[in-house]
C-alpha cells in the first residue's frame, strides 16, 4: 500500500486545491479504505476563497489554451495518455485500494483513460463543420465550433479516475480547461491523477492550471462550481436527486449540463437465448465492482418457459462467488465503498420483502476487515414493484419472468432510468424490435451483450432520469463546444433571405 501512494506522490497529508499551485486551508478529512478499513492518507480540503483562486485561474488559462491550435492540444493528450500508461499499475491500485473494485477492474478503469486519449487524439483532427447551400447567390452558410472555457467535472466514487478522463480528454482537445471536483470518497486518485496532468502541461510549457482540482463538500464547493457563470460547462455524475439539484443551479444561470445519473439496467433473456451468454454477461454486469456501476445489471427479465432452469444456473454461480480483498485476482468481488453502503443494501431487501418478493440469496454482512463486505443478492419478484423502480447502489439484483416480448419490453422500460439495456437472444425479429422505435427507451440498448462494460467509442449516457447526457466517443465532443453559424457574402452586393427587397 506504501508502495503504491508513493508511486503517486501521495503523502501522508495532501492539499485538495490545485491551479498551479497546490493549496488546502479547508477541513482535513482521512481517506480509509474500504478493503480492510485502515487509513491511506488524508486531504486538505479547500476553503472558499481558494475556490474562488482556483477557478480564476483555470479560467484565465482557458484564454490562452483555446487559442493553441487542436491538433496541438492533441499532442498534449497523447503525452497524458503515455503517462498514464507509465503510471497503469500503481494508478489500477490505488483505485483498489480507494474505492474498493477488484484489481482487475481498477486496471480495466485506467486502461480506459487510456483509450479515450487515444480517441481524443484523433479527434483533434476531427472537428468538423459543415457547409451548407444558401437560398441568396454567391453566399455561403457555414458552421464551425469554438471553445468553451472552463468545464466543470462533478465526478462520483464509483469510476474515480475514468469519468474524470472522459471529460477531460475531450474537453482539452476542443481547448477547454477542466476543473475537477471528485468524490470526497475518492480523492486521492484525484490528486494522482491531476499531479500526472500536471508533469505533462508543464513538460509541454503550458499553464498546469488547465487541469485544475477542488476538493470539499459537494454542498459547500460543489455548488460553487454550479452556481458560478464562469463555468460555461457542468458535467455531473451521480444520484438523480443530485442530478435535480444540480440542473437547477445550472439552469437558472442559463449554463451548460451534462448529467449522468441513475441507471435501473434490465437484461430480457429469451427462449431464444444462449444461456451461456446470458448467464455470463449477467454475472458480471450484476456483482461487478460489487454492483456499484450505474450500468450495473439490477433486473433480469426470463421467458416463462426457461425461468426455473436459468434461476437454478444464475444460483450456483453466485454460491461460486470469491469474496475478499480486491487485490487478490482469484476475488471476483471486493467491498462496497462504505459501511452505509451496506446498510443501504440491507435495508433494501427488508422492503423487498415487505413488498412481496422473496430473497433467494445473499445479502448477508461479512465478517471481514473493514466492515464492508457483503453477499450479492437475488430476489426473486412479480413484476416492477416500488422498490424495483428505486436504483439500489449494491449488488441486488432482481429476478422476473414475461411470455411475451411486449410484455419483456414492457417491463424493461416501466422504470423512471433509461441508461442501459439488453437482450439475449438468437432470433433476429426479436433483437430488432429491441431495438427499435417501440423497443428499449434506454441510452445504450445491448444484444448478446451485457448492460455494463460500455466501450470509449460510442456517446455514454441514457434517457429519462438518467439525464440525457453524453459523454466519450461519437459526436459528445459537441457538448464541449459552442456552435456558431456564419454567411459569406462574395457577391459585392446586398441581397435579403426569403425574398425581401430594401431600397434605400
Amino acid at each position: 500500500m506504501q508502495e503504491t501512494l508513493k508511486a503517486l506522490s501521495i503523502s501522508d497529508v495532501n492539499p485538495g486545491g490545485f491551479a498551479g499551485d497546490w493549496m488546502g486551508g479547508g477541513k482535513h478529512q482521512t481517506v480509509v479504505s474500504p478493503v480492510n478499513g485502515e487509513k491511506l492518507a488524508a486531504v486538505a480540503n479547500v476553503t472558499p476563497a481558494e475556490f474562488d483562486t482556483i477557478l480564476g485561474k483555470c479560467h484565465a488559462a482557458a484564454e490562452a489554451w483555446k487559442q493553441v491550435p487542436a491538433p496541438k492540444r492533441g499532442e498534449v493528450v497523447r503525452a497524458l495518455g503515455d503517462e498514464l500508461r507509465k503510471h497503469k499499475e500503481a494508478l489500477g491500485m490505488l483505485v483498489s485500494l480507494e474505492m474498493g473494485k477488484a484489481l482487475r477492474e481498477g486496471l480495466g478503469e485506467v486502461q480506459e483513460m487510456i483509450d479515450i486519449c487515444d480517441f481524443a487524439v484523433g479527434l483533434s483532427r476531427q472537428l468538423y463543420g459543415l457547409t451548407m447551400t444558401s437560398e441568396r447567390g454567391q453566399h455561403r452558410i457555414q458552421e464551425q465550433w469554438h471553445p468553451l472555457g472552463v468545464v466543470g467535472v462533478i465526478t462520483a466514487f464509483n469510476f474515480p479516475v475514468a469519468v474524470w478522463s472522459w471529460n477531460t480528454a475531450i474537453a482539452l482537445v476542443c481547448g477547454d480547461t477542466v476543473l475537477w471536483k471528485p468524490s470526497s470518497k475518492t480523492p486521492l486518485t484525484a490528486i494522482a491523477c491531476t499531479k500526472i496532468a500536471e508533469t505533462v502541461l508543464r513538460r509541454f510549457g503550458y499553464d498546469p492550471a488547465i487541469c485544475s482540482l477542488t476538493i470539499g463538500k459537494g454542498s459547500e464547493i460543489g455548488d460553487l462550481i454550479n452556481t458560478d457563470p464562469r463555468v460555461a460547462l457542468v458535467s455531473y455524475t451521480g444520484s438523480v436527486p443530485g442530478g435535480r439539484h444540480v440542473g437547477k443551479l445550472v439552469q437558472e444561470r442559463f449554463g451548460r449540463q451534462i448529467l449522468e445519473l441513475g441507471g435501473n439496467n434490465a437484461v430480457i433473456v429469451s427462449d431464444k437465448a444462449d444461456l451461456d451468454i446470458a448467464l455470463r454477461t449477467i454475472y458480471f454486469g450484476a456483482i461487478g465492482t460489487s454492483g456499484q456501476r450505474c450500468t450495473s445489471t439490477r433486473r433480469i427479465i426470463v421467458h416463462a418457459s426457461i425461468y426455473e432452469t436459468f434461476k437454478q444456473r444464475l444460483l450456483d454461480a453466485y454460491r461460486k462467488t470469491s469474496i475478499g480483498d480486491p487485490r487478490e485476482a482469484k476475488n471476483l468481488m471486493g467491498p462496497l465503498v462504505d459501511p452505509a453502503a451496506v446498510d443501504t443494501l440491507l435495508a433494501a431487501i427488508e422492503t423487498v420483502k415487505a413488498q412481496g418478493g422473496k430473497l433467494l440469496i445473499g445479502g448477508e454482512k461479512l465478517p471481514l476487515p473493514g466492515g464492508c463486505y457483503v453477499t450479492p443478492a437475488i430476489a426473486e419478484v412479480s413484476g416492477n414493484l416500488d422498490i424495483v423502480k428505486e436504483e439500489t447502489f449494491a449488488p441486488l439484483l432482481y429476478l422476473m419472468k414475461y411470455t411475451t416480448l411486449d410484455e419483456a419490453i414492457a417491463l424493461q422500460n416501466g422504470v423512471p432510468q433509461g441508461l442501459s439495456s439488453a437482450i439475449i437472444t438468437n432470433d433476429l425479429v426479436e433483437s430488432e424490435r429491441f431495438l427499435s422505435v417501440t423497443g428499449s427507451d434506454c441510452g445504450m440498448a445491448n444484444v448478446n451483450a451485457g448492460t455494463s462494460g460500455a466501450e470509449i467509442g460510442g456517446a455514454f449516457g441514457g434517457e429519462k432520469e438518467t439525464g440525457g447526457g453524453r459523454e466519450s466517443g461519437s459526436d459528445a465532443w459537441k457538448a464541449y463546444m459552442r456552435r456558431q453559424t456564419t454567411v459569406i457574402n462574395f457577391s459585392g452586393k446586398v441581397e435579403l433571405a426569403q425574398g425581401i427587397t430594401l431600397d434605400i
